[in-house]
């Protein structure tokens, strides 16, 4: 019985099962894959350099932007380098301390997005709803504040969780997933293991996160009736807040989605709807959070096309 115990404890390599369904198409997912983290690396980028790079927008709305990027290239990267490796392997395998890596990096760019879309929606309110305070308000200093509670809080949280999970003997070495994510490596400790702690500080994380989502609803309650009484309120509502309204709503309904399945949903539908549902927020939000900034505000859009030589009519 020690023995076995012994054996179970020195568990260092865990195995991925979700690419057991794509043997057949690897090449056409490889390519696709591929191509599609060079689009979201080229587009992130691209925002990123035109916002530093322009002084006329160090403005907070865009530094909160750029931020918004830096954040989407930050999670992404956790994911396809090794999803890329994995499609082009015949064995789908992590190092127990890459999956931990692995787990921090995706739980906490999912939170740092949350942090973040929810000071855009302070400052939009304060923007709108409180223009003459604006100023003194989201000064630099406030800023600079904001911007470092937006991942440093989320990073705390993440490595004592983290920190807790590396501690938990494991009686298993299959993940059921494309990655690495931390409820999942709880679900592989041994039943002797006390994950009471553990709870504790989940439960926190999950309050702290939904206070969040409390400030972006008292925000957007303020928005919404403040901007009823004013056309030039509407339209700077459907000019910065409709692109930030859409990002949140697409990267909540994502994350939501996602956790829900992990911790309730059925196990007969398809592999294939599986690993979407699993890596939704890191197809959509990345992409999108750019596109529609890039295309709706006019001064970034301008910026684009002038640093790419498109005369703008």
């Amino acid at each position: 019985m020690n023995m076995i115990m012994d054996n179970i404890s020195m568990i260092t390599v865990l195995s991925l099962s979700g690419l057991n369904e794509t043997t057949n198409y690897r090449v056409v997912l490889f390519t696709s894959t591929l191509l599609y983290y060079c689009l979201i690396v080229t587009i992130n980028c691209a925002l990123i350099l035109t916002i530093v790079l322009d002084k006329s927008l160090h403005e907070p709305m865009y530094i909160l932007l750029c931020c918004l990027c830096i954040n989407g290239l930050y999670g992404t990267t956790g994911f396809y380098p090794k999803f890329l490796l994995d499609l082009l392997s015949s064995s789908h395998i992590i190092s127990y301390n890459g999956c931990l890596m692995q787990a921090f990096v995706m739980f906490s760019f999912a939170c740092s997005d949350l942090s973040i879309l929810s000071v855009m929606a302070y400052d939009r309110y304060l923007a709108i709803c409180r223009p003459l305070r604006y100023h003194s308000v989201m000064n630099k200093h406030r800023l600079s504040l904001l911007v470092c509670f937006s991942w440093l809080t989320p990073f705390s949280f993440l490595a004592v969780l983290i920190t807790l999970t590396s501690r938990l003997t494991l009686c298993s070495d299959k993940i059921q997933r494309l990655y690495c994510v931390n409820w999942v490596i709880v679900l592989l400790a041994c039943p002797s293991n006390n994950t009471t702690v553990h709870s504790i500080v989940a439960y926190l994380t999950i309050l702290v996160y939904f206070l969040h989502g409390l400030v972006i609803i008292w925000s957007y309650m303020y928005l919404v009736r403040t901007c009823r009484g004013s056309m030039e309120n509407r339209k700077k509502f459907m000019q910065t807040c409709v692109p930030h309204l859409t990002c949140l709503l697409t990267f909540m309904s994502s994350i939501v989605f996602d956790t829900m399945y992990m911790r309730f949903g059925s196990k007969n539908i398809s592999p294939s709807l599986q690993n979407f549902i699993a890596i939704e927020f890191l197809i959509i939000p990345p992409i999108m959070n750019p596109l529609m900034y890039g295309f709706k505000l006019t001064k970034v859009r301008n910026k684009i096309l002038y640093y790419l030589n498109v005369k703008i009519k």
